[in-house]
């Protein structure tokens, strides 16, 4: 971890905060351990949540809806995953046997961004976790190329009523313990699956499969 230490620029006080940030739940259990990174995870999405509002607040000019858009962007599952991969933190996540042969769920991933955030907060305080955060997603926020959150579902409904037909979604399977249920959705246009998609929620489920049917009715167009 001192690797991942060097490349945000700090020096920690309290390292066992960093491996509990680092801890899922079925590796804490397996090994008897007691805490999770869900506590930091809570506090390090709110902190995220502040140091991006602040810098919108005092970069952008856009009214308050629009800002409540943008930044529900940036502190999203698709753009805190993007910013924990790109840190590699998926080589430092300890898991149980169990969640290991299944492979890395994205949505573990994106937590844990959070949770180092909340353990750099904790441990250095938030002058320290804000300079790491905009550090991190800056290079995001500036390129005009990158896009974390599309609303496929209601794309796919305007889509959908220029010809008059009828758009349902039904969730055909729950699997997983409670805390991480995952679901698989179906998408129906006049009663024909167009689209299936898995989230661990039914509106992220509902919008993969939504992605999905306009990928498919984009290239039967093309």
């Amino acid at each position: 971890m001192e690797e991942l230490f060097q490349q945000l620029n700090i020096h920690p006080k309290d390292k066992k905060l960093y491996q509990t940030a680092f801890s899922h739940s079925s590796y804490v259990n397996e090994h008897k351990q007691k805490n999770d990174y869900e506590r930091l995870e809570f506090l390090g999405d709110a902190v995220l949540d502040l140091v991006v509002a602040d810098y919108l607040y005092n970069n952008h000019k856009d009214k308050e809806g629009e800002m409540t858009k943008v930044r529900a962007s940036y502190v999203c599952e698709n753009a805190n995953y993007c910013y924990a991969t790109s840190l590699d933190l998926q080589k430092y996540v300890l898991l149980g046997h169990g969640e290991q042969k299944e492979g890395i769920k994205k949505a573990i991933i994106a937590d844990i961004f959070e949770a180092l955030m909340g353990a750099i907060y904790l441990d250095l305080g938030f002058a320290t976790v804000r300079k790491v955060i905009l550090k991190v997603i800056l290079p995001f926020i500036k390129d005009p190329n990158i896009s974390f959150f599309n609303d496929y579902k209601s794309s796919l409904q305007e889509l959908v009523q220029t010809n008059q037909k009828s758009v349902e979604y039904e969730v055909i399977k729950e699997e997983g313990p409670a805390h991480e249920r995952v679901f698989t959705v179906e998408v129906k246009i006049d009663n024909i699956v167009y689209g299936k998609g898995k989230g661990n929620s039914k509106k992220e489920a509902e919008q993969e499969a939504a992605k999905e049917a306009l990928n498919k009715m984009v290239k039967k167009k093309n």
